[in-house]
């Protein structure tokens, strides 16, 4: 009998497709939806819902199910570490947790996966779940960008890279040459938000449209977790801020949808283009 793949889930599209992808596969797979963060149609999915800091539980649980690979995937915002109610193991852990948060949230995720190496798992990406999900380079979408927008993802490319090495974030948005918004602890579409706010003088419109969303992985990460993702509401959000296109590294980005999502981006008039991994480093 094939071991089920055990996912920790947070929100949004990226568990649902790692859940399918599994079971379609027929490996199988134990959900476990963090508490707080449970993404409804996950419900159906063999597993619970467990405490973000319950690891002897989520140990235990996938143990018994005889869980051998574990994956990461999911919106999990950064909890409030003084409310946290951690198990035996939790505590134990959570020392090296308060000091790695200090850090930032990569060096976080790394002390989790270690622990999870530690109690026998591999822990996987979820492009290895899926095989469908991973960005090539080129344009996937939409119209070849100019020369002046490929300017503008180059200096995007090199500010998120610069960022990503001092644990930041993975977004940046440019405009003529201009950098309008950078991701921090907001995530993605807040920021996209917030660059919809800003004067008209400053970014395209959708009548006109003008700027770039560049995304890609932090220098300093562990690529099996937590790598950007772009779906439709990033694609909605880049919409709404008059952008002409999104960027991100070859093989360091998740496309969530498929075709659809390269559907909804021509339909929104927006381009998807992965660009080398050697850009602005």
């Amino acid at each position: 009998m094939t071991a089920p793949l055990g996912l920790i889930a947070g929100l949004g599209d990226l568990p649902v497709q790692v859940a399918q992808a599994a079971t379609a596969s027929g490996q199988g797979v134990h959900v476990l939806r963090l508490k707080g963060f449970e993404e409804p149609r996950l419900s159906v999915f063999p597993g619970d819902v467990v405490g973000i800091a319950q690891l002897g539980r989520v140990f235990k649980a996938f143990k018994s199910v005889g869980c051998k690979q574990v994956c990461f995937a999911g919106i999990v915002k950064r909890p409030d570490f003084s409310a946290l109610k951690p198990d035996m193991t939790g505590i134990g852990l959570l020392p090296r947790v308060l000091n790695a948060a200090r850090k930032g949230d990569d060096a976080l995720l790394r002390v989790l996966i270690e622990a999870f190496e530690k109690e026998g798992f591999e822990v996987i990406g979820a492009e290895q779940v899926t095989g469908t999900l991973q960005a090539g380079e080129g344009l996937i979408a939409g119209s070849n960008p100019s020369e002046l927008v490929l300017a503008d993802l180059k200096k995007a490319a090199e500010i998120a890279s610069d960022l990503g090495r001092h644990d930041i974030g993975q977004g940046v948005i440019v405009c003529d040459g201009l950098v309008l918004c950078v991701e921090a602890q907001e995530g993605t579409d807040a920021m996209l938000a917030r660059c919809s706010t800003l004067d008209v003088a400053l970014r395209g419109t959708p009548e006109a449209r003008r700027g770039v969303l560049v995304k890609r992985p932090k220098p300093i990460q562990d690529r099996r977790i937590d790598l950007p993702t772009i779906g439709v509401a990033t694609l909605e959000g880049a919409a709404k801020a008059g952008l002409a296109g999104i960027g991100f590294e070859a093989g360091g980005a998740l496309l969530i949808g498929g075709d659809a999502l390269i559907e909804k981006a021509e339909a929104l008039d927006l381009f998807l283009y992965g660009f080398p991994k050697d850009w602005g480093k």
